[in-house]
């Protein structure tokens, strides 16, 4: 059985292209320059219908994932949301000012997302990453009910976190999937591949230089990064 290919896309453009070249599963966002936020209602429409399973990032800002209270009933409405869009699963996290998991709140969100009859994916976010024990919030992840877990290993990089990657597999054991992400490529997919996971992540983007107006008036960076197909397949060759 191969390795299963997740992407994640924030835009309309990136996601026919992660479909395109390939990809297993979209992951849903906007603004990956940040790490990813909540999508708009019209790209979850839009991506409801692309062919392939979709979960959506649920995340109302950037920064730190120590929510308040408004912050908690936004991301419960957004989680309704990717449901009422016909979407296969949420991707979210919340952090205590230390980095444990705040399972409080991620109790409340698990909460939304199953409140409904019919499977829905619940996967972990990278706020693991933050935790001082990542093995112990791997064990309250399983107990609140998440199927998967986004990480690098508490690097910045899954390649330079591989070693952390490699104890939370052997601690999951098949209960729950450890899915690496953050600078997956194909120059490291094969010893990414070689810790035995099922499933990896990656944006799969291509930079591109942005210039005249719509930069020196503030709406676009000069350089933009997007999923591209011809990335996809080449991460999908070394993968096999």
């Amino acid at each position: 059985m191969g390795v299963t290919l997740e992407v994640c896309v924030d835009t309309a453009e990136g996601l026919a292209q992660a479909v395109a070249g390939g990809a297993d599963r979209i992951e849903l966002c906007a603004a990956l320059a940040v790490g990813g936020l909540t999508p708009s209602a019209g790209l979850m429409a839009l991506a409801a219908g692309c062919g392939v399973p979709v979960v959506a990032m649920i995340r109302p800002r950037a920064g730190d994932f120590v929510w308040s209270e408004a912050e908690v009933g936004m991301m419960e409405a957004e989680i309704a949301s990717a449901r009422d869009a016909g979407l296969a699963g949420v991707v979210l996290g919340a952090s205590l000012p230390d980095g444990r998991l705040d399972v409080p709140a991620l109790r409340r969100l698990v909460a939304v997302a199953t409140a409904r009859a019919g499977s829905f994916e619940l996967v972990l976010h990278r706020c693991i990453d933050l935790a001082p024990d990542m093995l112990a919030a791997l064990e309250e992840a399983l107990a609140l009910g998440f199927h998967r877990v986004l990480t690098s290993g508490g690097e910045t990089t899954a390649e330079a976190g591989a070693a952390r990657i490699a104890a939370l597999i052997a601690r999951a054991a098949g209960r729950i999937t450890v899915m690496p992400g953050s600078g997956v490529n194909p120059g490291n997919a094969a010893m990414l591949k070689g810790l035995g996971i099922n499933e990896i992540h990656a944006s799969c983007s291509v930079s591109t230089a942005v210039s005249g107006r719509v930069v020196e008036m503030g709406f676009a960076p000069p350089v933009q990064r997007q999923t591209h197909a011809d990335a996809v397949r080449a991460l999908r060759k070394a993968l096999e």
